[in-house]
């Protein structure tokens, strides 16, 4: 996924989103980013990031998903906007050696 730019929008939209770290380190992470957008943005933040990003850039972040950032409502309801009948499990979180 290509950069995200720090412009005014997105950087208003960051912390609603991500609220644990500064607007320019969320943004520099495009798909985790928008995994918080998927997550917890209102429409509007939708909107806004979705002019930057097309809705091709929400279905790569689907695709590429970090475990621990979607929540169960969330994963269903953007695989079913990607086109998805059947929704994939969930990104799981894997440790070495388990």
């Amino acid at each position: 996924m290509k950069p995200l730019p720090l412009s005014a929008d997105l950087v208003a939209v960051a912390p609603r989103v991500v609220w644990c770290e500064a607007p320019e380190a969320a943004l520099a992470d495009p798909v985790r980013f928008l995994a918080y957008v998927m997550t917890y943005g209102t429409p509007e933040d939708i909107a806004v990031v979705r002019r930057h990003v097309g809705d091709d850039g929400f279905r790569e972040a689907l695709e590429h998903a970090p475990p621990g950032i979607m929540d169960a409502r969330s994963w269903a309801y953007w695989n079913v906007m990607a086109g998805k009948d059947d929704v994939p499990p969930m990104p799981t979180r894997r440790f070495p050696g388990v």
